[in-house]
């Protein structure tokens, strides 16, 4: 009895994953993405080091960021009425204009402040909690959109009775406000999170005729901010100054290191054009450096160089020490998570927000992904966006683990209809129990020495 205790138990421990409904690929990728997280942290930018912190306490402060960003998966995971995530949905565009609007009127109340950081305004400040809002706007409008579009499919949605005015109420409407409302803060993030929701209304089912109009409407609206920028960029406070620095860094064309090499040392020029040149200069330098298996855990020197190592350059500081190896296993990660997002999607059988959800969420996580690897290898101006899940930052690695979660969730769907299918597909040969048993009847007697002659065809085959 004993024994059998002991068996059991050590069936139930290898079998644990087995008890995870959702989808367990996802799960993987989420566990290896956080244990990046944890590693890197203890050894990127020092810069994160202040007020007499060591490396140790910045490992317990990931850690925690860690725990909560689980408990966060957890909670999401566990929630198994879709309706709830639905209803929260619908309420995404109100929490992103509201967020958004406090950020724009550059809000400062003693327990509520928009915080003022390389002369944009992206973070709020809740006693002390720092938000990053772009962050949350990210996902809330990919829900928003998902149940948007189902509603409108159902023809749930309220007001006016023709569809047209109930895309531009719903649908367009919201693209364009919360587009604008970005712009302020960063062009690069309006960009990123205007396409984004252009593809979840395509994905939906907007018409091509429908979806050029608003691309027209999103040209005429930079049009109309561009000309605003042109005519007040002399005076003190230009309006949408962060166009300006777009401009400069789409359109700029100096000779940075040229001008570091023509101008001695000390000088003003000088270091403008070396300030210019660290961080993408020093990222291409981590990943040379880095070679096919890196330098080892805590041996990058880069971060020294780079401030935002740990931030906007993770991906490089990742080479540096962990090699191109590495590199590619992350970049297999993320594939790996649009490929289950692909699967999880198609198999959530007729529930078109699950769907819509599960796509809009995979894209946005790959995609931040991608374009961060993009900017570390200098193809493209850089845009300030973080490595989902592993890059440092509370509120982004809190709003990813809640994307991740709704992801899990939802795979839940997909999982069941796939053990269902399995279980009511037909077996690709049938063999009728008396035709296995006579089988193995024979087999014996052939191996016992029973049987001497060789079997026959027709004594050897199964009725099918």
């Amino acid at each position: 009895m004993a024994a059998t205790a002991k068996k059991k138990s050590g069936s139930s421990f290898w079998t644990f994953a087995d008890h995870f409904e959702g989808d367990k690929v996802v799960w993987m990728i989420v566990l290896m993405l956080i244990l990046f997280s944890i590693v890197c942290m203890f050894s990127s930018s020092s810069r994160l080091l202040r007020d007499g912190m060591t490396r140790l306490d910045l490992v317990k402060s990931q850690f925690l960021v860690v725990l909560a960003g689980l408990a966060v998966i957890i909670l999401c995971y566990n929630i198994k009425n879709i309706r709830f995530f639905r209803w929260c949905s619908q309420w995404g565009f109100a929490v992103s204009f509201i967020l958004l609007a406090l950020l724009d009127a550059h809000v400062n109340l003693p327990f509520l402040r928009a915080l003022n950081i390389n002369n944009a305004y992206r973070i709020l400040s809740f006693a002390g909690f720092q938000v990053h809002v772009f962050e949350v706007v990210k996902v809330a409008m990919v829900l928003y959109l998902a149940w948007a579009m189902d509603a409108l499919k159902k023809d749930q949605l309220r007001g006016p009775q023709k569809e047209i005015w109930k895309k531009v109420l719903y649908l367009y409407a919201p693209f364009l406000i919360i587009f604008v409302m970005i712009i302020p803060g960063s062009n690069s993030s309006a960009l990123i999170i205007g396409l984004l929701m252009f593809v979840m209304i395509l994905l939906g089912g907007g018409n091509l005729r429908d979806m050029a109009i608003l691309g027209l409407a999103a040209v005429v609206v930079i049009s109309i901010i561009f000309g605003l920028y042109s005519a007040t960029k002399n005076h003190e406070r230009p309006l949408f100054a962060r166009i300006g620095t777009g401009i400069s860094r789409v359109l700029e064309h100096d000779d940075w290191e040229q001008q570091a090499i023509d101008n001695p040392k000390g000088t003003i020029a000088y270091q403008e054009a070396i300030d210019a040149i660290r961080q993408p200069y020093s990222a291409k330098i981590a990943v040379k450096q880095g070679g096919l298996f890196g330098k080892g855990p805590g041996q990058s020197t880069q971060r020294y160089v780079v401030p935002d190592m740990s931030e906007d350059y993770m991906y490089s500081f990742i080479i540096e020490e962990y090699g191109l190896l590495g590199g590619i296993f992350i970049i297999f990660l993320y594939v790996s998570l649009l490929a289950r997002g692909s699967i999880i999607a198609r198999n959530c059988g007729n529930d078109h927000y699950a769907k819509l959800t599960v796509a809009g969420l995979c894209l946005l996580i790959t995609g931040q992904a991608f374009l961060h690897m993009f900017v570390n290898a200098d193809i493209g101006p850089m845009t300030g966006q973080t490595l989902p899940l592993i890059s440092h930052g509370n509120s982004a690695f809190l709003c990813f683990s809640i994307a991740f979660g709704i992801i899990l969730s939802f795979s839940r769907i997909a999982t069941r209809r796939i053990e269902r299918e399995t279980r009511d597909a037909a077996p690709l040969v049938e063999m009728h129990e008396t035709a296995v048993q006579d089988g193995l009847q024979d087999l014996e007697a052939f191996e016992s020495g029973q049987i001497n002659d060789e079997l026959t065809p027709e004594d050897n085959s199964y009725d099918l």
